[in-house]
């Protein structure tokens, strides 16, 4: 009897091991930068059926997807949805922040040297990217088989989804004209980015994340990785991580509404479109994992909101800082700056200079913090190391928490009231910011299509952190090692 147990057993591990798990050929990131979420139904109806539309009718719509921690800002979002975790874990703090009173951007690495350039542009490694990303993830359980590429204008948004263990991440080097990489991936570029720099290189110094034409040129890059690294095309499933940056820099310079941004979105479409019909000639229907989302999106502008009667402004953080400090200098009789400067509505005090002019950090801390009470357009200001003790509403509070860390966060948050964002106070400003958490700036898009996905919406909250997770379990692997968001059960096709 033991013995036919024993048999019985012994047949049911081996047919656990001889199953392979199944897992679709490709997963295709697409993050669209300052993507409003509402941008889904504001331009539906000039949409085309095959890109936005077609998302919304074959794949899986996650309503209610919020972004859990304040600042809200493309180094962070980006970061956020690879690793499924929040800035008090994975180091990225914002897109420039002070690591022990040093400034530092979030993908400087001054260890590594620019591929395809000779500028600075490329001197750039995921090494300040304190956690996995699912990309990584996805190496580990293949042994390291499986391809892992990032593609966008910005650095930061090729570099931070891509992860540690990526075969490359490619960017646009403005002054060169064309895409780069970092001896931290090659030591030089592969033929096929060469000839693709020769064929659709722009004059040097051309802004062309300030361009409309910088949508299609992403999608073009990312067509040509697809092919000539034939990903999705092997024994093991690959990441292709794409971020669409010229939203981003749309939006600030024209804001929310307008022909320009209108045309970005619209032409987004119809990149979105072309690309689909890529995935579905080269990797097949059916045999890839997508999802579209945003890492933060934009407010309107304040101009725009005031002279329709709601309340708004531009707060400017920056000129509120230097007023601060010659406060603090009066009040401390010092002539010593006691501000390192200000950040997403951060402000960092010098703690060295604080120290070397005899004066106590709490004490300077706590004046500072009473001067920027009385200013106008102020909720709050947070201590964050006293964040739990300050009468704050809980949802910003916790996102609050989230965005903090010590070696890295500063010393006080500001938050202002609604409609006040960190832009100029002038009547003739059309641009618009981020790096709120109100509904503007952290209501994101998510949606999920193709293997193993669920058809239709769901309106039950989710957020930016569960985005990971649910490829994980879609894919059956381990979610990245700082990942705090849990997968998305109403996604999972069962």
């Amino acid at each position: 009897m033991k013995k036919s147990i024993f048999i019985g057993l012994l047949l049911a591990c081996c047919t656990v091991l001889n199953a392979q798990v199944r897992r679709p050929k490709l997963v295709v990131g697409i993050v669209v930068d300052q993507m409003r979420w509402d941008y889904l139904y504001y331009y539906n109806n000039e949409f085309g059926e095959g890109g936005f539309k077609r998302l919304l009718r074959e794949g899986r719509s996650c309503q209610n997807t919020m972004i859990p921690y304040i600042p809200t800002v493309t180094a962070i979002g980006h970061s956020s949805i690879y690793t499924g975790s929040v800035p008090a874990l994975t180091g990225i703090l914002g897109n420039d922040f002070f690591i022990n009173g040093r400034p530092t951007y979030c993908c400087q690495d001054d260890s590594v040297q620019s591929v395809g350039s000779t500028t600075v542009e490329g001197k750039m490694s995921p090494r300040n990217l304190l956690a996995s990303t699912i990309g990584d993830e996805l190496k580990l359980v293949t042994n390291f088989r499986a391809k892992v590429v990032g593609v966008a204008l910005k650095d930061r948004a090729a570099i931070l989804p891509a992860g540690h263990s990526a075969d490359a991440a490619y960017w646009w080097d403005t002054r060169a004209g064309h895409f780069v990489s970092s001896t931290y991936y090659m030591q030089q570029l592969p033929a096929w980015v060469e000839q693709f720099n020769k064929t659709h290189k722009t004059a040097p110094g051309f802004d062309l994340k300030t361009n409309v034409k910088g949508i299609p040129m992403t999608f073009d890059m990312a067509e040509a990785a697809l092919r000539n690294e034939r990903l999705g095309q092997g024994n093991e499933t690959d990441m292709l991580a794409i971020s669409v940056s010229s939203t981003d820099a749309i939006g600030h310079k024209f804001s929310t509404r307008g022909q320009e941004i209108h045309d970005a979105y619209l032409q987004l479409d119809r990149d979105l479109t072309r690309f689909l019909n890529t995935l579905d000639a080269t990797v097949g229907r059916g045999n890839y994992l997508l999802f579209l989302s945003a890492d933060h999106g934009g407010s309107h502008n304040p101009n725009f909101m005031r002279s329709h009667k709601m309340p708004a402004g531009g707060f400017e953080a920056w000129t509120l800082a230097t007023k601060l400090n010659e406060a603090l200098q009066k009040q401390f009789a010092t002539g010593a700056k006691l501000l390192l400067g200000e950040n997403s509505l951060r402000i960092y005090l010098d703690h060295q200079a604080i120290q070397n002019a005899g004066l106590d950090l709490n004490k300077v801390k706590a004046a500072a913090k009473e001067w920027l009470e009385k200013q106008p357009h102020i909720t709050y200001v947070v201590d964050y190391n006293n964040v739990e003790t300050q009468p704050i509403p809980q949802p910003i509070r916790e996102r609050i928490i989230n965005g903090y860390s010590r070696e890295r966060g500063g010393d006080l948050l500001i938050v202002t009231h609604p409609g006040w964002i960190n832009v100029k106070a002038s009547p003739t400003y059309k641009g618009t910011t981020h790096g709120l958490w109100n509904p503007d700036d952290a209501h994101i898009p998510l949606i999920f299509m193709g293997w193993g996905v669920d058809k239709g919406e769901t309106f039950a909250p989710t957020r930016m952190t569960d985005i990971a997770p649910t490829i994980c379990a879609l894919l059956h692997i381990q979610m990245p090692n700082a990942c705090v968001g849990n997968p998305i059960t109403s996604a999972i096709d069962d």
